[in-house]
């Protein structure tokens, strides 16, 4: 699954992919990593690598994070509301739970 928030509506947006192997992963498309604000992040050699590297973008967590706080409550909602409560016959049911539960 790929989701993205859409921070000035507070909404998530996915995509489900119908497999999950390392060709969905694999290529040009950009990756995303989210790390703290820890100084070890931020130090030359890290950034020499991350220019090198134009695949892997970069995001830190603000000091505040009030924005991971809805990730992880999103991530939480789904859970207890959506997965939690199912009963899922098959990859495609929980494909369908998912991207309704994505919808409302």
């Amino acid at each position: 699954m790929d989701l993205t928030l859409e921070t000035l509506q507070g909404k998530m947006i996915g995509h489900c992919y119908p497999r999950h192997r390392h060709q969905e992963f694999s290529g040009d498309i950009p990756l995303h990593i989210i790390m703290d604000n820890y100084g070890t992040h931020k130090r030359d050699k890290a950034w020499a690598w991350l220019m090198h590297h134009p695949r892997f973008v970069s995001h830190f967590v603000p000091t505040s994070a009030s924005w991971l706080n809805l990730v992880e409550r999103w991530f939480g909602e789904l859970s207890t509301e959506g997965v939690r409560r199912g009963a899922f016959g098959s990859v495609k049911d929980l494909k369908a739970c998912t991207e309704g539960f994505l919808k409302a």
